[in-house]
């Protein structure tokens, strides 16, 4: 129910643009411009999956930090999917999100707002994982198997 009102004034929003945008412009050119959107916007999203495997790639091989790649093509997806879906303020407000100081000041806003708790190294004892073990150092030159007089070591006598 929280989603509903926002989500009427946005519609609302749209069909007002799209009414006072479209006089101005014309029917042929608002179309185009719509139609000329959702297609940047689909090749954008198609693209931006591409980099954004080959940026985690190279995050997780210690090149970069991976949380700041994940948020810039995360912002551009959203700038895609804004510019796929029609009307005027989702193709202005998808624009917006491809310049990058724009997505800089979103990305430092809601970094500054949520913390990231990165987990513990993993430690052992704390989670009481134990292995308690004995080994016998074998003698190369000795062939595998059961040897006469030796303990296989599978069974316990």
């Amino acid at each position: 129910m929280r989603l509903f009102g926002p989500i009427l004034v946005l519609t609302l929003i749209e069909i007002a643009l799209f009414i006072t945008v479209g006089g101005w412009l014309g029917l042929g050119l608002s179309l185009l411009v719509i139609l000329g959107t959702a297609v940047l916007g689909s090749a954008l999203l198609r693209l931006q999956g591409r980099r954004m495997a080959l940026d985690l790639r190279q995050a997780m091989n210690g090149i970069g930090d991976p949380l700041s790649p994940m948020a810039q093509h995360g912002l551009v997806m959203i700038a895609a999917v804004l510019l796929i879906l029609p009307g005027f303020l989702g193709d202005t407000l998808g624009l917006l999100l491809l310049l990058p100081p724009i997505r800089h000041m979103i990305i430092s806003m809601v970094g500054r707002r949520v913390q990231v708790r990165r987990p513990p190294m993993h430690d052992t004892h704390r989670h009481g994982v134990v292995i308690d073990a004995d080994f016998v150092e074998l003698d190369p030159d000795t062939p595998p198997g059961p040897q006469p007089g030796r303990r296989s070591g599978w069974t316990q006598d």
